[in-house]
């Protein structure tokens, strides 16, 4: 900030806002100093109810400054769940946008708590004060994942963590001047990255808008070009989607990295070969581990003989061990569970004792804290780490980790079912989560009524990200030798049991009629939805649809017909009828 605070260091190109290093500093030292005189300072949490935008960066500088640890919220989870964060922090106020701002999506923040808003300005202030010295220790911020118990874990990472991340990092090169994309929901980790990794270089933080809501696919990818980004990263399914629909979107990148499910080497193998960033990176690491820790670098020949793409080496300051179950280390090529070690782990789980002491364990030799990951991984020949699934039921979707038994909990809590079991069907940009509910006496009879009132009271409770796209009604539980639920059973279910369609469905090759744009896009819901039967009555998210496929889907509609249709639309509107009026109106003409 002081080698040259008239750069920018963030700017918005929706709206043409920016802030300069000084103008950064000013916001948010005079939001630091409000804070104090309201009573935040060292080993307090402060949660922070804004998006990314121009507000963003200097909330969480502010925070820090002011001594405390940020804790950023989510704005599409449901009040409980915020209720629950905010509770758990200890919260009597929260830093969020001014009285007039227009964020509707914050409308549901808690009554009685304190609101501070982000200076919309500030007077130039003195001396930019030097950094107060810290052994690292203190709480930077805290971040809420999926629990296993229906609780979601609250990971304090501290500064040590971020400090390891953004100094000389191995796996991204960012330089004054530098233009870094901002696309990740603050409540996801990466946007340690994002921000961090950017002002510490000297860089600029681009808001970009979401590439799944906001634009379409190729308006998306001509701003990333004409913003001139040099570094991004994308989660692993929109890196799939983006890869599957336009592998040349990349070519003008200097760095892209990718983490948070298992990528798919053809895809890769595709944006290589069609216009390959200068370098691709799959990046590994979970939120305890302060955002990344291992990565592993792309390219045709890396990739040559592999049919998995692996998750690579540790970075800077990170130590990774394929261990057994008593922390011994496996040899090469066994399979174990991944430990790992180093400043970027996190200090543990607020209020969670006994769970932080059973996953962040004391290495025999050294004394230094590992953090047991519960990935299944083993050591290649080459010394690359490959990542082979869970040992518990965590799964990643979408970039978001979901503990399964978490829905579970939510859906046995609604009183609507008497158990339910739910698994991740599917890989890639196909896969989604699936429910198995038994009913309770008291809960509708109708499987129809059933299935639907559960999901609209899970939406109550959790996050979009963990509500299946799909329910399955059964009768009686499969159970197997060992007298527990035959979880393989149930999925064996989905084969035989489809969802029951409101009027007959237009399966493959069949024609609607003499509607030749409905059967062409009933085509086209086939091809992104999986499915071979698609009804004109059909709506897109109870066929399994979601933000990534809605963006899949307008990417081959504006391909095959000429037409910018949102992604946002496919979502909102009820069925394919619908969708089929509207793409007609915006001039589509079949072949």
């Amino acid at each position: 900030m002081r080698l040259s605070p008239a750069s920018c260091a963030v700017r918005v190109p929706a709206t043409g806002e920016s802030l300069s290093y000084r103008e950064l500093w000013d916001v948010a030292q005079r939001l630091a100093d409000d804070l104090v005189a309201a009573g935040v300072g060292p080993g307090d949490a402060v949660p922070v109810a804004v998006d990314r935008s121009l507000e963003l960066v200097p909330a969480f500088l502010g925070v820090l400054l002011a001594g405390a640890a940020y804790v950023p919220l989510d704005a599409m989870a449901p009040e409980a769940r915020l209720r629950g964060i905010l509770d758990e922090v200890g919260a009597e106020l929260v830093v969020t946008y001014g009285p007039d701002s227009r964020r509707e999506q914050w409308a549901n923040l808690p009554d009685g708590l304190r609101r501070m808003p982000v200076p919309t300005s500030a007077s130039p202030g003195g001396d930019i004060a030097d950094p107060v010295a810290s052994d690292g220790q203190e709480p930077a911020y805290i971040t809420y994942t999926s629990g296993s118990t229906g609780r979601p874990k609250g990971v304090i990472v501290p500064h040590r963590g971020v400090v390891r991340l953004v100094t000389d990092p191995v796996f991204c090169t960012i330089g004054p001047g530098d233009q870094v994309a901002n696309t990740c929901n603050p409540a996801f980790d990466v946007t340690t990255f994002e921000i961090w990794n950017t002002l510490t270089a000297g860089a600029t933080l681009v808001v970009l808008p979401s590439v799944v809501t906001d634009l379409s696919l190729e308006a998306w990818a001509r701003m990333v070009r004409s913003e001139g980004i040099d570094t991004m990263f994308l989660t692993t399914s929109l890196f799939h989607t983006v890869g599957r629909e336009r592998p040349e979107a990349f070519g003008k990148l200097r760095t892209l990295i990718t983490a948070g499910e298992q990528l798919e080497s053809g895809i890769v193998r595709d944006v290589l070969q069609a216009a390959a960033p200068e370098r691709l990176v799959n990046a590994y690491g979970p939120t305890e581990a302060t955002t990344f820790a291992s990565f592993f670098d792309c390219t045709l020949d890396t990739l040559a003989g592999r049919d998995r793409v692996p998750i690579g080496r540790p970075i800077q300051g990170t130590t990774l061990r394929v261990v057994a179950e008593d922390l011994s280390e496996v040899a090469q090529g066994e399979v174990g569970e991944l430990c790992i070690g180093g400043p970027g782990v996190a200090l543990g789980y607020l209020g969670r004792p006994e769970l932080t002491a059973e996953r962040f364990v004391a290495d025999g030799a050294t004394g230094e804290t590992h953090y047991r990951s519960g990935d299944l991984c083993r050591v290649l020949p080459d010394g690359a780490i490959e990542y082979l699934g869970r040992a518990d039921r965590q799964v990643k979707l979408r970039g978001f980790r979901v503990e399964l038994p978490e829905i579970e909990r939510a859906a046995a809590a609604t009183g609507l079912v008497s158990a339910a079991f739910v698994e991740k069907v599917g890989e890639g940009p196909s896969a989604m989560l699936v429910g198995f509910a038994l009913p309770s006496a008291t809960g509708p009879t109708e499987p129809e009524d059933l299935l639907r009132a559960v999901g609209g009271a899970l939406a109550d409770r959790l996050p979009s990200y963990m509500i299946p796209a799909r329910w399955v009604m059964v009768e009686r539980l499969p159970v197997g030798s060992a007298g527990k639920v035959d979880r393989a059973a149930l999925l064996r279910l989905l084969d035989v049991d489809p969802a029951p369609d409101a009027e007959p469905a237009l399966v493959a090759g069949e024609q609607a009629g003499d509607d030749t744009l409905l059967d062409e896009l009933a085509q086209l819901w086939r091809e992104v939805l999986g499915t071979d039967e698609v009804g004109a009555g059909d709506n897109f998210l109870e066929l399994g649809g979601d933000s990534v496929r809605a963006m899949q889907l307008v990417s081959r509609i504006d391909q095959r017909y000429g037409v910018p249709v949102e992604p946002g639309t496919v979502l909102l509107l009820d069925s394919l009828a619908e969708l089929t009026e509207h793409v007609r109106q915006l001039g589509a003409v079949t072949a």
